[in-house]
């Protein structure tokens, strides 16, 4: 059986290319504040915006450079930006196209007042509620508005 291909795994698209593209389809789509950022350390990749009065930020983790090498590992961080731009830009698409509404198309990336996503909040209740084979109480909020942890 064969892998499937993955999006643009074979792209020449420089890395930086890729992040302006974001820029700018954000600009286009009026975002408020937007940025993109790298961390070689942790090897992970960050975009944050603000729309639609949400502060969103899409965490992407960049290929192991101790796996990988040279062009390999350069093609890996291109292919990963490319893809990014992909999910994002369909995301706007959708909203733009009254497919979905903004909120249902980037809920897990919306930042609450803690600095965690939602995802982050509400992740580890739905694995809760799956092990337990119930629905249980979201946790309420915490006077400190940190969802109470």
């Amino acid at each position: 059986m064969r892998t499937p291909k993955r999006f643009a795994e074979a792209t020449k698209v420089p890395v930086a290319q890729s992040r302006a593209e974001i820029e700018r389809l954000l600009d286009r789509h009026k975002a408020k504040q937007y940025g993109t950022a790298v961390d070689y350390e942790l090897r992970q990749a960050r975009v944050q915006f603000r729309l639609h009065e949400r502060i969103v930020r899409f965490l992407i983790a960049l290929p192991d450079a101790n796996k990988l090498r040279g062009e390999r590992l350069a093609q890996a961080e291109r292919q990963r930006w490319r893809a990014l731009l992909l999910v994002i830009k369909a995301k706007l698409e959708a909203v733009e196209n009254d497919i979905a509404t903004f909120e249902e198309e980037f809920l897990a990336h919306i930042v609450l007042p803690n600095d965690k996503t939602v995802a982050d909040y509400v992740i580890p209740q739905v694995s809760a509620m799956y092990q337990a084979g119930k629905m249980l109480a979201l946790p309420e909020r915490s006077e400190r508005g940190d969802g109470g942890e």
